[in-house]
């Protein structure tokens, strides 16, 4: 009823209709507890006023039974709030292992999509609907805010680290994309859509063949390329990585199979080669230095962009250990030497 009164956004996306719930459970008891408790002050006031200057306030005695029931009643109340908002965080916070892969970096004044195929946007993302998108975000500057109303989605795109997103979207259309933190004097500007799409439109979309469910004026712009891993091993081979991680080279660590797993460093502790540290290798190699191995690989700060800097990330995920056992090269592996 609200969004048809244009209240609130529309609910786009599966998770939209949970939070929208959840949202209003938590107004509805607000209200009730306010206008409850103006309603007894006011009523308290008028019935235990004092009438002369004879009156005496009488002994009164308390009540366990009322006092066990104004704590375990707004207890259970919270408890439910807390149950409830708990789990939508979590399956806010998990996005499905089958999501749909999509960068994005946030730049003063604009959004920068690229997708795992290739294809690039500004200020534009097209999803399939039906399908789980999860959405890795990142920063080139200052701290911007990766907002979609109408799917009740909200991350900080964070400088020098990685957050991500996720969503599903229900309904084909175009949606507003904001930024809603305070980013510098082009803040109100740097907007965009979402344009969900049917699978067969997306795909043709995806492949170059130009199908979008918003107009050419939206002030978006799309462009071909190639997709992350091919992009990421070019720069691989262009940067000279190649020489110290190829395979069976003595002056870095292998990286096939190094993703996701567990890394040994010099100091005696270990790591998770996560996309942040896997970042953190590329950008600051000394910050962390594998056992084993001396620091002399050089820094790449300031060599590669934010799409670069993926780019390579997509590459070494997609690499696979020779041996077959991933847990054997994974100890060895980083980025960084």
């Amino acid at each position: 009823m609200l969004e048809r009164l244009g209240l609130v956004p529309p609910q786009a996306s599966t998770v939209a209709v949970q939070t929208d719930l959840l949202s209003t459970f938590l107004v509805t008891v607000s209200l009730f507890f306010s206008i409850l408790i103006a309603a007894t002050i006011v009523a308290f006031s008028v019935k235990y006023r004092r009438r002369s200057e004879r009156d005496v306030t009488p002994r009164i005695h308390g009540s366990t039974a009322l006092e066990i029931a104004w704590s375990v009643i707004p207890l259970g109340i919270a408890m439910v709030m807390f149950g409830w908002g708990a789990h939508l965080f979590v399956t806010l916070k998990r996005p499905p292992d089958d999501a749909l892969q999509v960068n994005v970096v946030g730049k003063q004044w604009m959004w920068k999509v690229q997708h795992l195929e290739g294809r690039r946007e500004i200020n534009e993302l097209h999803v399939p609907i039906g399908r789980p998108v999860k959405v890795t975000l990142t920063s080139e500057d200052v701290i911007h805010s990766f907002y979609v109303p109408a799917f009740r989605i909200k991350q900080d795109a964070v400088p020098g680290r990685y957050t991500t997103a996720w969503f599903e979207a229900t309904r084909i259309g175009s949606y507003h994309l904001f930024c809603a933190e305070y980013c510098g004097t082009m803040h109100s500007g740097m907007i965009g859509q979402v344009i969900v799409m049917e699978p067969a439109d997306y795909e043709a979309w995806l492949a170059g063949g130009g199908v979008s469910a918003a107009p050419a004026a939206a002030g978006g712009a799309a462009g071909g390329g190639q997709d992350l891993v091919a992009a990421g091993k070019e720069l691989f081979e262009q940067k000279g990585c190649v020489t110290c991680h190829q395979p069976g080279a003595v002056l870095g660590p292998q990286l096939a199979g190094v993703a996701g797993h567990t890394v040994e460093l010099q100091d005696g502790t270990t790591v998770t080669a996560d996309d942040d540290y896997l970042r953190e290798s590329i950008l600051s190699p000394a910050a962390k230095i594998v056992k084993g191995f001396a620091p002399i690989m050089p820094t790449f700060k300031g060599q590669l962009t934010e799409e670069q800097v993926l780019q390579l990330i997509a590459y070494i995920k997609s690499l696979k250990p020779s041996t077959g056992d991933a847990s054997a090269d994974a100890g060895t592996g980083k980025t960084g030497s």
